[in-house]
């Protein structure tokens, strides 16, 4: 492929995502519950959903999990837009986790399962249940009922990270 084609691919791409994140950062906040939320316990240990808010007003029309994991990934990146790593990822990284997200038929996290958390960061294992505790919920799961999708965090020193599934690659 010659330089400026793959060039302008790229660009249309990151274009894309940034135009996804900017329409998922958009959505309006629910109202506030008449009731104070209990403090919760963390997100690893949890079997059961996690209290907040009634369910997503967004559903996603994916129909397998890994199908799912881009309206997954596009959610947490408009949630967290100032948290991305832009461009291509340097070849040492803090950490790297792969997670597994459990949402329930609205779009309400259930359960977080750790195939291979960053053991050595203990810190981004905890920010990183956190950013996705906020974000739920999550766009429902129409089509599949409830879902449980991976995916792998890519976490730079800074704190700003990339998820595999939208990642712009890595030097």
């Amino acid at each position: 492929m010659p330089e400026s084609s793959q060039r302008r691919f790229w660009l249309m791409a990151l274009l894309s995502t940034a135009a996804g994140a900017l329409v998922s950062a958009c959505k309006t906040a629910p109202p506030p519950s008449a009731e104070a939320a209990p403090e919760q316990a963390p997100l690893s240990t949890m079997t059961g959903p996690v209290a907040g808010p009634k369910g997503s007003a967004r559903s996603s029309p994916a129909s397998t999990p890994r199908a799912y994991r881009e309206s997954g990934a596009s959610h947490l990146y408009g949630m967290n837009s100032d948290r991305i790593y832009k461009g291509r990822m340097p070849p040492l990284l803090y950490a790297i986790g792969v997670l597994n997200v459990e949402i329930n038929q609205v779009g309400i996290v259930t359960r977080l399962d750790w195939m291979r958390a960053p053991r050595h960061a203990p810190e981004v294992i905890a920010e990183i249940e956190n950013m996705i505790k906020k974000a739920s919920p999550f766009p429902a799961p129409t089509r599949l009922g409830k879902v449980v999708y991976t995916d792998t965090w890519l976490w730079h020193k800074s704190g700003k990270f990339q998820l595999d599934t939208l990642t712009e690659g890595q030097d």
